[in-house]
């Protein structure tokens, strides 16, 4: 099945993509901030049903999809490598944006809170980047059903994800009062995620592996 270098490797990389700056934890730290944990918390829910549809359709074979047309793929790659630079220059650049930098959001209905937290992941590219791009990186044809591979590594991002996203949303408040006292610290997180998403970039875009099927 999948090796323990594998499954350490997609957790490595789902740990240094939740923990940079992007639509999601920037959703999640500001409805936090605004209407407090249980709407952080409902929101995450619609997270987590967006990260299944991903791997839903990744365990359905969309990269054999790709697989049959090199050239996709490789304009996938090359056009997710520069996402992930533009998020990193987003978070370094001079009067950049902090995602702990809560912006006011009105207050929503639970139900409403779930659908704007499923979308919000749905439409965020730095997701497809990963389930696309990066996640079949770790497949190993000789280990059996490519599928199976699948659902293995997305569910290791998965708890990845929920896990630390549900720890951003309960000490967003405290986190985000906390950096607000302390432009310094601000400018060391910001310039630490603006660094790892340059890594995963330029990991990304010198990558020559074909995609799995």
């Amino acid at each position: 099945m999948v090796s323990t270098a594998a499954a350490t490797g997609i957790a490595l990389v789902a740990l240094g993509l939740v923990l940079t700056p992007g639509p999601n934890m920037m959703y999640l730290v500001s409805r936090s901030v605004t209407q407090g944990r249980r709407a952080g918390l409902i929101s995450l829910l619609g997270v987590a049903v967006g990260f299944l549809v991903y791997l839903a359709a990744a365990t359905a074979g969309v990269t054999a999809v790709l697989l049959a047309v090199p050239a996709a793929y490789t304009a996938l790659k090359i056009g997710g490598a520069l996402y992930l630079l533009w998020l990193a220059w987003q978070a370094v650049r001079p009067g950049g944006r902090s995602a702990f930098a809560a912006a006011e959001l009105p207050v929503e209905r639970p139900r409403r809170l779930f659908v704007m937290g499923l979308v919000t992941n749905l439409l965020n590219p730095k997701i497809a980047v990963l389930y696309v791009a990066l996640l079949p990186q770790f497949i190993d044809h000789g280990r059996g059903s490519v599928a199976a591979q699948s659902l293995v590594l997305g569910g290791i991002q998965i708890a990845v994800a929920l896990v630390v996203n549900a720890l951003i949303v309960l000490g967003a408040g405290s986190l985000a009062r906390f950096l607000a006292r302390r432009p310094l610290w601000l400018r060391v997180q910001r310039y630490l995620m603006g660094g790892v998403l340059g890594v995963l970039a330029v990991r990304l875009a010198a990558d020559r592996s074909p995609a799995a099927a």
